[in-house]
């Protein structure tokens, strides 16, 4: 048995880097700072090693070599998934780039919200650092953000800031989604504020409080069950804070065009922005996400959604979805690319589909290849960027599995090509 501290993780994406693993050949145990998401994910069982073909064993070089063949006279293949590493995601971006491969991150379709947000009028975020140092308001709109990473307010909120004097007294407001336990509330006892309503009403409440912070006119003394005078209180913490951070899930966002919600968020911030400092904080990272579109993007110039069956890059997040090219019969092989999650199987489809995934997963319809490779940060080192953008984690190679890295095995079949 071997010990690990301070291990990395790339499956929460907040940059939990503080883990302490038990390695005992192939089997892996948290036993300190596990979470709902770290620790289920590290623990996942190797099952099988060897390469398939139509269900039979073959081996690494026969598998490659079927991969290549499926792929060989194809008019428009889908590249899905894409949850792995930064060198993983280049293999990929090669393999798409030779075969002219439409790129599709699983998640692409929450973060669309974010990104036609971006793209038509900017926006004004932070990093992990700043709020853990500075933040004094914390709004979450929409999510239950201890679900999404249980760890967040342990490593960035109730602990040590440098320029605040007490960070137990940081301030907790839920608008839209109640919290699912208590990490929101601080070690002496104080209690997160919490505004529940639907979530397909948050345009209606995000427009009236933008408009109450403009100091705007609103007539009205409710809008979706929230009380004028509870959104007015939130817009005074706003205003009154030294630091705010604004922050929100896009795919948590699910309802028809709810990237006018983050425009909304984002014109909000910048709204608070004329007379104190505000900033964004977009929830994000698991699954490889943000390691997909920052690498596309440093390639390409585009994120995730970006074709190549013109011999160049052209990027669409309507037209480019995997799930639909395969739904209307226009992608004739799937490529499905998952080193992260051996839950997480392809879409059930009719094309020839090529699995590069994580060992263990169970399919309801065998592929017609199925390529095991290791997992970053557990198999094999690496890089993976956190949800802030800013920091790419390096990851540790925790055992030897003997299995493949996702950047070898498509490396590999590009080469076949």
């Amino acid at each position: 048995m071997t010990e690990y501290f301070e291990v990395p993780s790339p499956f929460c994406g907040i940059g939990t880097d503080d883990l302490t693993i038990h390695v005992d050949d192939l089997l892996v145990k948290v036993t300190h700072n596990g979470c709902a998401v770290n620790t289920p994910l590290f623990e996942q069982p190797i099952t099988d090693i060897s390469p398939r073909v139509d269900g039979k064993p073959v081996d690494l070089e026969t598998a490659v070599a079927k991969a290549a063949a499926l792929l060989h006279d194809t008019k428009l293949p889908v590249i899905g998934g894409c949850a792995t590493d930064v060198n993983g995601m280049r293999g990929l971006l090669a393999l798409a780039d030779r075969c002219g491969a439409v790129v599709d991150n699983m998640n692409f379709v929450g973060a669309r919200n974010n990104f036609l947000a971006l793209q038509d009028s900017g926006w004004m975020n932070t990093t992990l650092a700043e709020v853990k140092n500075r933040c004094d308001v914390l709004l979450v709109v929409g999510t239950d953000l201890e679900a999404f990473a249980p760890r967040f307010f342990e490593r960035y909120l109730w602990t040590d800031a440098m320029f605040l004097d007490d960070s137990q007294q940081r301030q907790v407001i839920y608008l839209g989604k109640a919290p699912s336990g208590n990490a929101s509330t601080s070690p002496n006892g104080k209690t997160a504020q919490v505004f529940e309503c639907a979530i397909n009403d948050l345009p209606d409440v995000l427009a009236v409080l933008r408009a109450l912070i403009k100091k705007q006119p609103v007539r009205a003394e409710s809008v979706a069950g929230l009380a004028i005078t509870d959104l007015q209180a939130i817009a005074e913490q706003l205003k009154a804070a030294r630091y705010s951070v604004v922050t929100w899930a896009a795919g948590a966002l699910a309802y028809r065009q709810a990237e006018l919600s983050v425009q909304m968020l984002s014109e909000m911030i910048k709204d608070l922005n004329q007379n104190t400092r505000c900033s964004g904080l977009p929830l994000a990272g698991k699954e490889g996400d943000q390691t997909a579109n920052q690498v596309c993007g440093w390639t390409t110039g585009y994120p995730t959604r970006t074709g190549f069956s013109r011999g160049y890059p052209e990027y669409d997040p309507f037209l480019n979805d995997a799930k639909e090219l395969l739904a209307n019969g226009e992608a004739d092989a799937l490529v499905w690319v998952h080193a992260f999650n051996a839950e997480a199987t392809p879409p059930k489809t009719d094309v020839p589909t090529i699995v590069v995934g994580r060992s263990g997963m169970c399919f309801t319809h065998e592929p017609d290849v199925f390529i095991p490779v290791g997992t970053p940060g557990i198999d094999h080192a690496g890089h993976a960027y956190r949800m802030d953008n800013v920091v790419a984690i390096r990851l540790k190679k925790l055992r030897d599995s003997g299995l493949p890295s996702t950047a070898e095995v498509l490396n590999a079949i590009e080469r076949a090509l």
